[in-house]
């Protein structure tokens, strides 16, 4: 005679799952956080297939990321900034210090809201803390005027 599964057991093995499932999602080292749709997951005229061919999600035009400073994709959970003329960074909008998304490029720094941390605009490193890890790097392209995700 089988037992009905309790909540406990659901939500352990549902934990479980889901850890299983997100193995290699992070990197760690200041590293890339990369995926890519498998030929069973994206047929050819799907959303993430289109967006491979054309080289990610476009997020913005050149024009609207000043130059010296950034602007933040919370959608996205990237940020993108312009540290010198036509030299376009990307970071992950993720403050290493709690999780807190960022929320303004100012003066030079991408800053978090939570606890006052805040990142070089040029190579994400920290600025100001209490975070001690860099802001993960992003992969962007520039296509003429479009900035896309990679």
């Amino acid at each position: 005679m089988t037992q009905p599964a309790t909540r406990r057991t659901v939500l352990a093995t549902g934990a479980g799952a889901i850890a299983l499932g997100c193995v290699g999602c992070g990197a760690e080292n200041g590293g890339e956080a990369t995926s890519t749709p498998s030929a069973s997951s994206a047929s050819a005229s799907s959303p993430a297939a289109q967006e491979a061919a054309t080289g990610g999600k476009a997020l913005t035009k050149t024009s609207d990321i000043p130059e010296g400073g950034g602007k933040v994709f919370k959608q996205e959970k990237v940020v993108v900034t312009q540290p010198k003329k036509g030299d376009f960074k990307a970071f992950s909008a993720i403050c290493t210090h709690q999780g807190c998304t960022v929320n303004a490029v100012a003066d030079g720094t991408i800053d978090c809201p939570c606890h006052g941390s805040r990142f070089r605009i040029d190579d994400g490193s920290v600025a100001h803390g209490p975070a001690t890890r860099p802001l993960l790097k992003r992969s962007i392209e520039v296509d003429g005027k479009s900035i896309h995700l990679a």
